[in-house]
Order: structure tokens, then C-alpha cells, then sequence
């Protein structure tokens, strides 16, 4: 058309329309809302807006420019405080206590062995010329347990004119390693006199041992000779006196002791009845085991006093010479 207004070169878009309105629609309620605060104002001359689905691409963002400063000092490190440690005195040494003392023994046995004495009891006895003559059968001994005199019984002729006789115990010689005849009676050898009064002697086979107290030990059966003429032990018979089984018993010869009561000699022997049963049975066919009671246990030495005694001398020592010095020095 020729005629009427000539149409503007461009158009706005709805969007941009809608726009518009909104915002003057939010100034008019900003303008009730502060007062007369007026309304921006808007450019009609909007710039195209480029459609939603080109999303614009963030840009990095511009780095800050910040003032130089100076290099920072490297820290110097802290001394580690040290604490002074106190120092615990160290705990007292216990000294520990020593051992109890092992028990006493109750016996002492001594072994004799068997080609070094040999039993009295029913030994042959023969001349030099080897011809046997009979039997020894006793032995007598005197208050100091020396032996005196032996019993022999001399054969007769088949066993008619058996006697006994006693000889001096110096008229024998005892071979206890001999297969033959252990007991040789010299041929110069006589019989026993009871011209003086002898003094009081006791035959010991069959002989009654007792205790101190008066108690029964056992009764003697037998006694080894060695080849001294010395005896070594007698072998003791303990049954019915500690207990009811048949047993039999060495004794050292030198654990016995002789007293006299009413004019009769009595053997000795302090073997209570736990030594006894503690004692090996005698066997004519094994080692002699001859028993002794055990000594009595020797007192306890005194215990050597404590080193901390000697600590209030030498502090005393100590002052002493501290006062000393300091008189030098005035």
C-alpha cells in the first residue's frame, strides 16, 4: 500500500514483547512497593537474543594478578624440650632365702665285701697240717668289745667225745678268702685256764642287743672276722623286735658298746626302729651292707651379718674426715 503510516524497518519478537511487559510489570510493583522510587529505564532498543538451544561456552576465568611478596623465611625448628627425668632409686635387691638343709640321714652303711671277712658261726677249724679239729661256735668279747676268747667244739670220734673248749683268741689264724677251712689253730696252742679271775666277759652268739632305754634290737646270730682277727660287724636277728617278717641285719662292730649291769656285760645299740627298717637285709650271698646309726647333725653356723651394717660406720668415718678438712681449712 502507498497510502497511511509506513511500517517500522523492523519487529520485535514476541518473546522480547513478553519480556518487556514483565519488567514493567515488576516496576510498577516496585514503585508501590518503595514508594517513588522511579522505575528504570529500559532501552526500547533490545538487542536480539540468540535462541536458547546455542548454549554459550564458559570462558576460563582471568587470572588475578596478585602483588609480589616477598619469599617467606623457612621456620627454624623448635628445640625439643627435654624434661629432666628423676631418676627412681633402683629397688631393693631380696636376697632369696636358701634352701632348707636336706633331712639327715638316718644310717650309715659300710660294705664289706665277701673275700674281705668271713662269718664265725660254724667255720672250720683245722691244724697247720690242714687236718680239720672241729667247729667254732663263740666268741668271747670284753667290756671294750676286744675279742678274748673263741669256743671251739672238737670233734671225737663219730661225734662220740664232742666238747668244747676255749682257746685264746691269739692262737688262731683267719684266711676269710679260703675255699678250705678259714680258721687255723696253732699247734702249740692250749685250752683256756680259769686259774685267775677273769674279767667279765660275754659270749656273743645268742646275746641280747639292746638300746640306751632298755629296748630290744635284735639278738646276735653271728660275727665277721677278717683277716686281722678283727671283727668287722655282727649280724643281728630284728624278728618279733620292729616288725613280724624274718629279718636279719649287719651291724658295724664299732657301732656296738659295752656296759656292765649287775656284774653281767650287755651289749649296745642305738638303732631306732626307722634306722632298722631302713637298713638292707644281711644275704650270705651278697655284699655285707653293715649298718651304723647316722652321726647327730652338726650345729648351724651363725649367718654372717648384713653388708648394711657396716653403711652407719663409714658415713660416720665419712663425717669425721669432712670435719677434719674444714678445721685444716680455718
Amino acid at each position: 500500500m502507498t497510502g497511511g503510516f509506513s511500517r517500522p524497518a523492523w519487529r520485535l519478537p514476541i518473546f522480547a514483547v513478553f519480556a518487556l511487559l514483565v519488567l514493567s510489570a515488576l516496576s510498577g510493583c516496585s514503585s508501590l512497593l518503595w514508594g517513588s522510587q522511579q522505575a528504570p529505564i529500559v532501552d526500547a532498543t533490545v538487542m536480539p537474543v540468540e535462541p536458547a538451544s546455542a548454549p554459550v561456552a564458559a570462558s576460563a576465568p582471568e587470572p588475578v594478578e596478585t602483588e609480589a611478596s616477598e619469599p617467606e623465611q623457612p621456620k627454624k625448628p623448635k628445640k625439643p624440650v627435654v624434661k629432666p627425668h628423676k631418676v627412681e632409686p633402683p629397688p631393693p635387691v631380696v636376697t632369696p632365702a636358701p634352701p632348707p638343709p636336706p633331712p639327715p640321714p638316718l644310717i650309715v652303711l659300710r660294705t664289706i665285701e665277701r673275700n674281705e671277712a668271713r662269718a664265725l658261726l660254724d667255720s672250720e677249724v683245722q691244724k697247720p697240717d690242714g687236718k680239720v679239729v672241729g667247729r667254732a661256735v663263740d666268741l668271747i668279747a670284753d667290756a671294750l668289745g676286744k675279742p678274748r676268747e673263741m669256743v671251739v667244739n672238737l670233734q671225737g670220734f663219730l661225734g662220740v667225745g664232742d666238747r668244747k673248749v676255749n682257746f685264746p683268741w691269739s692262737a688262731f689264724r683267719f684266711t676269710p678268702a679260703a675255699k678250705a677251712a678259714p680258721i687255723t689253730l696253732n699247734a702249740t696252742a692250749v685250752p683256756a685256764t680259769a686259774a685267775k679271775p677273769a674279767p667279765v666277759q660275754l659270749p656273743l652268739i645268742d646275746a641280747t642287743v639292746e638300746r640306751s632305754n632298755g629296748a630290744k634290737v635284735g639278738r646276735v646270730i653271728d660275727v665277721l672276722i677278717d683277716a686281722n682277727a678283727q671283727p668287722q660287724a655282727v649280724v643281728l636277728d630284728v624278728n618279733g623286735m620292729v616288725s613280724t617278717e624274718r629279718r636279719t641285719i649287719a651291724a658295724n662292730w664299732s657301732a656296738l658298746h659295752f656296759v656292765t649291769k649287775d656284774k653281767e656285760l650287755h651289749p649296745l645299740l642305738d638303732l631306732s626302729d626307722a634306722q632298722i627298717n631302713a637298713t638292707p637285709p644281711y644275704a650270705s650271698d651278697k655284699p655285707i651292707r653293715a649298718v651304723s646309726p647316722a652321726p647327730p647333725a652338726a650345729p648351724a653356723s651363725a649367718p654372717a651379718p648384713a653388708p648394711a651394717a657396716a653403711a652407719p660406720a663409714a658415713a660416720a668415718t665419712s663425717t669425721a674426715i669432712a670435719v677434719s678438712s674444714a678445721r685444716a681449712a680455718r
